[in-house]
């Protein structure tokens, strides 16, 4: 069980008191593990990230507002590329891809997926080296590919016998081989939400070890005169805390992996993919980079001894383990209203200037987040809320419980933490909201580095 932490929301495992009846005595202070590591809370309670007040964030670049301490990102980056090494570590772009995502991650050393032309568009616009990426996806068209090829991507992880076949043909046509790895689905039921697990046998991901399917891909690649069949992939999805799931999956691969080295083919790389999950609450408890390098170095191992192969060269492929920490997302507050319940109960809504276009991950997978008052400090006592966003939608929340000072009040600034991954990217323009910024804040100094979308960006592509 987590801790027990001042402002949280808990849960008591002898008592079995739901945690949301467990108010904290003060709901001001700053709960450490969720926000970025340069975030901090001053005397007077205004969430500073960097030494730059939020305020003066909101009043510069308006709100909702994306908000990355670009040295937490720097720094969890580096973590991972120094705890693998020497594998490769390729940082999942679609947690969160911009020029200046891009240029940090080359900066820090690590190599970038993408999957889809977009993401490999801007990998090219920012001066990424093309054979430092990789192009995932599970229905790549024909353009996709033929540009990937054109770059020399460095490997292409092929999905389908359509895409093999549709591969090679692009392939020798350039007259080029083209590297590749093969997603291969494990059978693995990871613990996490169904619509973010990737590995069981009934989805769209990859060719399945059971039945052979995976091991008849392998011999179709090799036969392909185009393509250079270079290792396998996996993946089991995300926001994953049981490891007892990569390690069944790493064992399976592996397996396979032997196998093919057994047949004669030419095998050198494991990609064990991604996955780590990161704290959107108290509740959540995630291993370091160290921690899992570790482990994963010791499966490894252990596995690679029992089925008499050398050890492959590994990479990995975190995404929101390094951007989803390094960011929080500022609202404002516009409404606070009291609704009553049965019994006599009431819940206490407090909607912000954002929402489900900014962040779905509440609506689409229940995720959960936390969130604090983050513009002054309040002397009220601790009361539940829950924080929705301003969409024509009943289930537009923000965070479905948290506490918060009973006094909370339009204009006041709210702050959610650990929002760097897959709310940007896969922010909408629902109800035709305007889609946020996104600021950088480093050495005390904020710059924009993706712009707030305009009324006028709405409506430009509309034909009259």
């Amino acid at each position: 069980m987590a801790p027990q932490v001042p402002g949280a929301l808990q849960s008591d495992a002898e008592t079995r008191v739901p945690r949301w009846l467990r108010a904290p005595a003060d709901p001001n202070p700053l709960i450490a593990p969720l926000w970025p590591v340069n975030v901090d809370k001053s005397d007077e309670g205004t969430v500073r990230v960097d030494g730059v007040d939020v305020r003066q964030l909101a009043e510069e670049f308006g709100t909702p507002l994306f908000v990355v301490d670009e040295a937490d990102f720097r720094a969890r980056a580096r973590a991972f590329r120094d705890a693998f090494a020497p594998a490769d570590v390729y940082y999942a772009g679609k947690a969160f891809l911009s020029l200046a995502i891009a240029s940090w991650v080359a900066d820090e050393g690590l190599r970038l997926e993408v999957c889809s032309g977009g993401e490999l568009a801007l990998a090219v616009r920012a001066g990424f080296d093309p054979a430092l990426l990789s192009l995932h996806g599970n229905n790549k068209s024909t353009a996709e590919l033929t540009r990937a090829v054109e770059l020399g991507v460095g490997h292409v992880i092929v999905d389908s016998f359509v895409e093999i076949e549709r591969l090679g043909a692009i392939a020798s046509a350039a007259g080029v081989r083209q590297p590749v790895l093969i997603r291969v689905t494990t059978g693995v039921e990871a613990h996490t939400h169904a619509y973010i697990a990737t590995a069981h046998e009934d989805q769209k991901f990859g060719f399945s070890i059971a039945g052979g399917v995976a091991r008849v891909a392998m011999e179709r690649v090799q036969s392909h005169s185009a393509l250079e069949l270079v290792g396998l992939h996996c993946h089991i999805g995300s926001q994953i805390f049981d490891t007892s799931g990569f390690e069944v999956a790493a064992r399976r691969v592996l397996a396979l992996y032997a196998e093919g080295l057994g047949d004669g083919t030419v095998l050198g790389e494991l990609n064990l993919g991604g996955g780590f999950g990161i704290a959107y609450t108290t509740q959540d408890d995630p291993a370091t980079p160290h921690q899992l390098a570790a482990a994963t170095e010791a499966l490894v191992e252990r596995e690679c001894l029992a089925l008499g192969i050398d050890i492959p060269h590994l990479s990995i492929e975190p995404g929101r383990a390094i951007a989803g920490p390094s960011t929080f997302t500022l609202y404002e507050v516009g409404t606070v209203k009291r609704v009553a319940l049965d019994a006599g109960s009431s819940r206490l809504y407090v909607a912000v200037d954002g929402g489900m276009s900014d962040n779905i991950r509440a609506a689409l997978y229940v995720a959960d987040y936390s969130c604090t008052l983050a513009s002054r400090r309040s002397n009220a006592p601790a009361i539940l809320a829950r924080v929705v966003g301003k969409h024509c939608e009943a289930g537009d929340i923000v965070v479905r419980d948290e506490f918060l000072p009973a006094d909370v009040r339009p204009g006041d600034l709210l702050a959610v933490p650990a929002t760097g991954a897959y709310c940007r990217s896969l922010a909408s323009n629902y109800n035709h909201v305007p889609r946020p910024a996104v600021v950088a804040v480093r050495d005390g100094v904020a710059r924009v580095i993706v712009r707030r979308e305009t009324e006028e960006d709405l409506l430009r592509l509309e034909v009259e």
